[in-house]
């Protein structure tokens, strides 16, 4: 006998819809507080304030005038 991957109702129609998919649950979620959400954002903290001291060595103003304005 074949395996079928549909169904019929009462009346023989076609049913589509009455096989779900197989689900699983993925064990490698790295989402909320992990150690590696903590070591991007350090990561990107650091870029950020590599940043901001390569804007005012290459500027010659500190970053407080460079917001303000003076």
């Amino acid at each position: 006998m074949n395996a079928r991957s549909y169904t019929t109702d009462e009346q023989g129609k076609l049913n589509n819809f009455a096989t779900e998919p197989q689900m699983y649950v993925d064990e490698n979620v790295r989402t909320g507080f992990t150690a590696y959400s903590e070591q991007m954002n350090g990561r990107l903290a650091m870029i950020g304030f590599v940043a901001l001291i390569l804007t005012e060595v290459l500027s010659g103003h500190s970053f407080v005038s460079l917001l303000t304005g003076l």
